[in-house]
């Protein structure tokens, strides 16, 4: 035991004295959080510039064109009667869409000709095209139903009978889970769950591969030649560090006032089994490629894109198969799968089995590969020590 408590030393030294490691385990999961939480915290998207083209210039247009000032999601940038050189423009101005009312607008709906409004959506953006084509829409819907009513009321019928003509059926929508549409209560969770997985696999990804590089694995060998004793001695500084770093990245959670239940028994399970499956992951790769930056690099590749495979923001009906099944086996996926489940849903143990046993898999593979490797390291590791002393003897 003095013996392990000696080493750990030597390990939390190692690793506080690694530059690139303290600024990525501890500087990454703060400095994100705090960048993404900003960036999301006016929770959804409001003044989106749009260019109104008003060739009819009567009284109805101005009325229409009042209604898309007062809604808060829509910018009037420019209001003009004539097109102009609108194309030309638009990738400069990046203006989220173009609304056209043609000559003859006003006349043609007293004349129920049933003009057309045109409605050029800037689709380079497409969540900015799609809330502006959601709040243009939501204006010239309930300006036309207004338009109907009145004239059907100028025809002589009672504003009730009317109203009753007009609305063959209303329509409630009752939102559920995260009912204002907050952004930030939708992407912030995701992106630091993202974010813990990388500076995990990253941060694993040294301890083994270090060793090899300086030649500190063979002090380890003549301390144990037991993988389970070496893999316990690198993990224990990461398992007493991350509990606090989880602590820190939920505080998020409150800070940006998301609602989202994070404080109770299985979402504790799920980000410890998150924890011990990237550890996993990691160290394998550590172990299996002795060289720190191959290791990382490699680790990227399977880091970089999981956020997006997860699910979490494009809906996985929507990925090809293949892919599907490829990001089962990322910890990331089914921490977010089940993550959504408790935090909004208010799941228990239960409704997250399949992610648990998923990311159990996931542990007991990578631990086995890596007990066997580093253990198949060690005995190379010991052949080719005895081989050079029996060379020095000769």
């Amino acid at each position: 035991m003095k013996k392990f408590l000696r080493l750990l030393r030597t390990e939390f030294k190692r690793i506080f004295s690694n530059n690139v490691l303290l600024a990525i385990f501890f500087g990454a999961p703060i400095l994100y959080g705090i960048l993404f939480g900003y960036v999301y915290q006016q929770a959804k998207v409001v003044d989106l510039p749009i260019v109104i083209i008003d060739q009819d210039n009567s009284p109805t247009t101005d009325k229409i064109i009042d209604a898309f000032q007062d809604n808060e999601g829509l910018l009037v940038k420019d209001l003009r009667f004539t097109p102009g050189n609108i194309l030309e423009e638009m990738p400069i101005e990046q203006y989220a869409a173009v609304v056209t009312f043609p000559s003859n607008f006003e006349a043609d709906i007293l004349q129920k000709r049933h003009p057309e409004v045109r409605v050029d959506l800037n689709m380079a953006n497409i969540l900015n095209a799609n809330t502006a084509s959601n709040n243009i829409q939501t204006v010239l819907m309930t300006l036309n139903a207004g338009m109907e009513i009145e004239g059907l009321k100028k025809q002589g019928m009672h504003p009730n009978e009317a109203l009753a003509a007009f609305e063959s059926f209303k329509i409630n929508f009752n939102k559920l889970y995260n009912s204002a549409g907050n952004y930030v209560t939708f992407m912030l969770p995701g992106l630091l769950a993202g974010i813990m997985q990388q500076i995990i696999f990253l941060a694993m990804a040294l301890v083994f591969a270090r060793d090899f590089e300086d030649g500190y694995f063979g002090n380890l060998v003549h301390a144990s030649k037991s993988s389970l004793y070496h893999i316990g001695l690198k993990a224990t500084p990461f398992l007493l560090m991350l509990p606090i770093m989880w602590w820190l990245v939920s505080m998020f959670i409150p800070y940006f006032n998301i609602d989202a239940a994070i404080y109770n028994v299985p979402m504790l399970a799920l980000a410890t089994l998150l924890t011990l499956a990237s550890m996993c992951i990691g160290m394998l790769f550590s172990i299996a490629i002795p060289n720190q930056l191959k290791a990382t690099e490699l680790l990227m590749v399977i880091s970089t894109p999981a956020f997006v495979l997860s699910g979490f923001t494009w809906p996985t009906m929507a990925i090809p198969d293949a892919i599907t099944n490829i990001a089962q086996y990322i910890p990331l996926t089914q921490f977010l799968s089940g993550f959504r489940k408790i935090a909004f849903y208010g799941g228990d143990l239960a409704s997250i089995r399949p992610e648990v046993n998923m990311l159990l898999m996931i542990i007991l593979v990578a631990f086995l590969a890596m007990v066997a490797l580093l253990q198949f390291k060690i005995f190379s590791f010991g052949r080719k020590q005895k081989g050079k002393l029996n060379e020095a003897e000769m």
